[in-house]
């Protein structure tokens, strides 16, 4: 059960972001009344790309602490671990899909850097 649990969190994690990006945003971008956020239309379509497939990353993070759990008890190091590392791998999606206007990157970096500094040194 916790595999096919695990499976579905990666197989959902990847139909989200192909789906959203093939069927709901081609055809989203194609009209003509995009809100103009401050960096225009472009940092809009970035915006919503970044926020949607950020859910994708969080999905991977969930299943990879599901698969580590299988193994047994996983340790709050290894928490902070996926979640830090989860939350670095966040801000590449504001850096590449608005070029780091939407600032979020830099909180990402941040709750990333802080918690892989909090774990326990070996």
């Amino acid at each position: 059960m916790l595999a096919f649990a695990i499976t579905q969190l990666v197989a959902t994690g990847i139909a989200h972001s192909y789906l959203g990006e093939r069927y709901i945003f081609i055809r989203l971008f194609k009209r003509g009344d995009l809100p103009k956020l401050s960096a225009g239309t472009e940092f809009t379509k970035g915006t919503l790309r970044f926020a949607w497939h950020l859910t994708t990353v969080a999905w991977w993070g969930l299943a990879y602490l599901a698969f580590t759990a299988g193994y047994g008890p996983v340790s709050k190091d290894q928490v902070r671990t996926v979640m830090g590392v989860t939350s670095l791998m966040s801000a590449a999606f504001p850096l590449y899909f608005t070029r780091g206007k939407h600032l979020s990157w830099i909180a990402f970096i941040a709750v990333g850097a802080l918690l892989l500094a909090s774990r326990r040194s070996p």
